[in-house]
């Protein structure tokens, strides 16, 4: 049966199980791909005038890239328990083979580091294809187990007998459980076998490396005098190698030499230029600018180095590949051209971020607050030692290739250690900076002595005979020095950056502004987010660097990199980082559907329906909080977590919300009963304890209610489901509204009756129908009390009709002679009738004189 994968992709009907052919619809190239290992097993094809070498490659790598998940889960009937054990033991074979031919290279191979890393990377691979050879029986091992456990334990002796067809089966299960046990016991020793190789290789490269800055070479002194005669020699020797290949470029090799020169000089200006056209003011310092911003200066500091460093090395490569390509260079010219490339991109890009900082010809921009003429010596010194360092790594690539004398390679060395070992000490001995009284000062403290420290120990090492260390200090003070300093003017821009208003500065920040029309806020929250991605980005491209000058390769940082990106172990959980990359994708992906889906149902059929706005907001927060669930259950799966081992946290979860978090879970089921029984919703006018006002939100966690102050109070969810809440729009927005008026008892309180009812009926927004009433409500102590009751359809306008009918009564009651007494204010009228008219008549040369503060006595007051 052939269960179809893809339109050219079919199971293989041979016996591996994880084997597929893929068939070109175009060349009708069949390929068989074994979907475990991903190697090419055999390649058939019909007569062709192509070739189809390249096609089973991109064949098998799209096998291998689309069609991996299937691979794991074949949808095919699974091959033979006998059929795959044969085939995955062969396999185990085939890899014992290939460790017994890498142990005898690694026996070979031993004082060759870079060997001994291509042999830890194909022994990386090995490991691999051990586990998966286990991994590949998984599957029928469930099945194994499933079938023994539904055909339950053998009967006891003396028991009834089960029949032959089950004791049978029983028995090749357990015989074929047995087999593949063995098959994974061999598979876990090739494993271990690997594994202690590895280590082996491990050990053997640290011990080289330590050999390396250990060993030390008799130094006679007075053998200078045949030092340089062996260094005249073998410079005349360096003469012939390079004339001989000029000659043979000259006489067969100019036109290529002329056009990859050209090209690559053309690929460097588009480079220099284009990033000059594209950075603009970024680039270059501009004098008139007298006090130039921070982030200005870093900003001209970072791209002034890059963009010349960039482009000079887009030159050299672009040269080298095309020498390479068009044949050109020897294998010896090839080494020490390449040599050449790197110490002279290395010294022109120390030189371009020292003149970038400490900017000696104008002092504004200057990014280390030094004067002006240590900066020029500093220049100097960095350059001389940037300049001795890398000389003295080209001559010896120069002798390794020529095959030079020893005592000329130790000779050289020892000269040129010697002297960036001075030149560290001169920098350290500078006082770049000036006191409040315009003395000179020194570096500060740990920096001067660090600088000491590696100098000394640079020209000790080297005298004594110790010239593998002495030129690894030196090497590392000069191609560090550059890296840690470079990664250092970027931290710095990450931190101007995140500053608040650093990112609306920029020239990015600026764009962004006016393309998105972004607030202040929002770029200061981008420039959050600009800093965090510059210091990754820094770490991620500087710590390889360093680690390179430490000895490291790429490789073993590939091994390093693959190990953390497929997983490793803490204990019993296993994380794996693009497992949790995988998930935080998915669970972003599904989140912007779901923000998406409550978007169009709210606004495109809810809103079309006519749906309330309380149920359109419940629905809304139901989808919403349903989709993010289903986010994180989706995220959470594609990370690899098993969720059945988030039991314990649930367990301690559930203590935890036993103890603290009550409120937290009171209010959350509360806010979801809110949901569901919609007591009120969004819009309504509501009541809840000493607050009144209109509903905003309604969350799972607290309501937010706004009050006719404007006044925005956000109140718990459990207060509304464990107090009394008043709602005024709960079925419909009609309500009463009460208005108390007193008429004096020597009015005619008849009229009064008469005039209320009529200003009741005349409002246009009070309903007929409950029809407006008056009430006799009482015999007060100074008036004749009234209240009168009208019915309205929103009770939103309340205030608005409630001002309205009493300033008509005012004008009706005043037309028509009716008095609305007042306690308070008749008391007042007596007090100031009774109150003798009384002046004060102050002298002006005599004045009052001025009471102390705080002793002054107020004045009474006439009411």
């Amino acid at each position: 049966m052939k269960a179809k994968i893809a339109p050219w992709l079919f199971n293989c009907p041979t016996s591996c199980r994880y084997k597929f052919q893929a068939t070109c619809p175009k060349t009708t190239a069949s390929l068989s791909v074994c979907g475990l290992y991903g190697q090419s097993l055999e390649l058939v094809s019909r007569p062709r005038t192509m070739s189809f070498s390249t096609i089973s490659r991109i064949a098998a790598f799209i096998i291998l890239l689309f069609c991996s998940p299937l691979m794991a889960q074949p949808a095919a009937v699974p091959a033979s328990g006998s059929s795959l054990v044969e085939t995955q033991q062969r396999v185990i074979e085939g890899i014992s083979k290939r460790v017994d031919e890498i142990e005898k290279k690694v026996s070979a191979d031993e004082t060759d580091d870079n060997k001994l890393l291509e042999v830890r990377m194909r022994l990386e691979t090995l490991v691999q294809e051990a586990l998966q050879s286990g991994v590949a029986f998984r599957p029928r091992l469930s099945e194994i187990n499933g079938r023994l456990e539904q055909l339950g334990p053998a009967p006891a002796d003396g028991a009834t007998p089960e029949p032959d067809l089950v004791r049978t089966e029983r028995q090749n299960l357990l015989a074929e459980k047995a087999e593949i046990n063995a098959v994974l016991g061999l598979a876990e020793n090739l494993s271990i076998r690997i594994s202690a190789l590895i280590e082996k290789i491990v050990e053997l490269r640290r011990d080289l490396f330590a050999k390396l800055l250990t060993s030390r070479y008799d130094v006679n002194y007075g053998l200078f005098g045949d030092v340089w005669a062996a260094f005249h020699s073998e410079g005349m020797k360096l003469y012939r190698v390079i004339s001989s290949w000029l000659t043979f470029v000259f006489n067969f090799k100019l036109e290529s030499v002329i056009a990859a020169t050209l090209l690559a000089l053309i690929a460097a200006a588009v480079m220099l230029f284009g990033g000059r056209r594209l950075f603009g003011r970024a680039f270059e310092a501009n004098e008139d600018v007298e006090d130039p911003s921070y982030l200005s200066r870093l900003s001209v500091a970072f791209w002034s180095t890059l963009v010349p460093s960039v482009s000079l090395a887009v030159f050299f490569g672009v040269i080298y590949f095309l020498y390479d390509y068009f044949a050109i260079l020897r294998g010896d010219i090839g080494i020490m051209l390449w040599s050449l490339v790197y110490v002279v991109s290395i010294v022109f890009f120390v030189h371009r971020l020292s003149v970038a900082v400490l900017s000696p010809k104008l002092p504004n921009w200057r990014l280390i607050p030094v004067e002006t003429k240590p900066a020029r010596f500093l220049v100097l010194l960095i350059f001389a030692t940037a300049f001795f360092s890398g000389l003295d790594s080209f001559l010896s690539t120069v002798y390794r290739v020529l095959g030079s004398p020893l005592q000329l390679t130790v000779g050289e060395a020892l000269i040129s250690t010697v002297i960036i070992g001075i030149l560290v000490i001169f920098i350290a001995l500078v006082k770049p900076f000036s006191d409040e009284e315009g003395q000179p000062k020194p570096w500060p403290r740990l920096l001067r002595y660090l600088l000491f420290v590696l100098g000394g120990g640079t020209i000790i090492s080297a005298l004594l005979g110790y010239i593998g260390l002495s030129r690894f200090l030196s090497q590392q003070i000069v191609v560090n020095g550059a890296i840690l300093t470079t990664m250092y003017i970027g931290f710095l821009s990450a931190r101007a950056v995140s500053e608040e208003g650093g990112f609306a500065s920029t020239g990015f920040g600026q764009w962004y502004q006016r393309f998105f029309n972004s607030e202040e806020s929002s770029l200061d929250q981008m420039g959050l987010l600009a800093s965090i991605a510059i210091n990754i980005f820094i770490v991620l491209v500087g710590l390889p660097l360093i680690l390179l000058q430490w000895g490291f390769q790429f490789g073993d940082m590939q091994t390093w990199l693959y190990k953390f990106a497929t997983g490793f172990q803490i204990g019993t959980f296993s994380f794996s980082p693009i497992g949790l990359l995988s998930g935080i994708l998915i669970f972003a992906v599904v989140y912007f559907i779901v923000r998406w889906f409550q978007g169009w149902l709210d606004g495109s059929v809810m809103a079309r329906g006519k749906v309330d706005a309380g149920v359109r907001n419940s629905i809304r927060l139901v989808v919403g909080y349903a989709g993010i669930a289903l986010a994180l259950i989706m995220g959470i799966s594609a990370a690899g977590l098993d969720l059945s081992n988030l039991a314990l946290v649930a367990g301690a979860l559930s203590l935890g919300i036993g103890f603290g978090l009550q409120n937290i879970v009171s209010n959350f089921v509360s806010g979801l009963i809110l949901l569901v029984e919609r007591p009120f919703k969004v819009g309504d006018w509501v009541v809840a304890g000493a607050f009144s006002g209109t509903v905003r939100k309604i969350s799972v966690r607290a309501t937010e209610i706004e009050t006719f102050q404007r006044q925005t109070v956000i109140l718990p969810n459990s207060e509304f489901i464990n107090s009394a809440v008043g709602n005024w729009t709960h079925r419909n927005k009609i309500g009463r509204v009460d208005i108390k008026v007193n008429i004096a008892y020597d009015s005619d309180i008849k009229q009064a009756h008469a005039l209320l009812l009529e200003i009741a009926r005349s409002h246009p927004l009070v309903l007929k129908n409950p029809e407006p009433f008056v009430l006799f409500a009482n015999f007060g102590t100074a008036a004749v009390e009234f209240e009168v009751r009208v019915f309205l359809a929103d009770i939103n306008n309340g205030g608005t009709v409630q001002n309205d009918i009493r300033f008509a009564i005012l004008e009706a009651f005043d037309e028509a002679d009716i008095d609305i007494p007042s306690t308070a204010r008749e008391h007042w009228r007596a007090a100031k009738e009774a109150e003798p008219d009384t002046e004060i008549y102050v002298e002006q040369d005599d004045p009052v004189p001025e009471e102390p503060a705080g002793k002054r006595k107020r004045k009474p007051d006439p009411a």
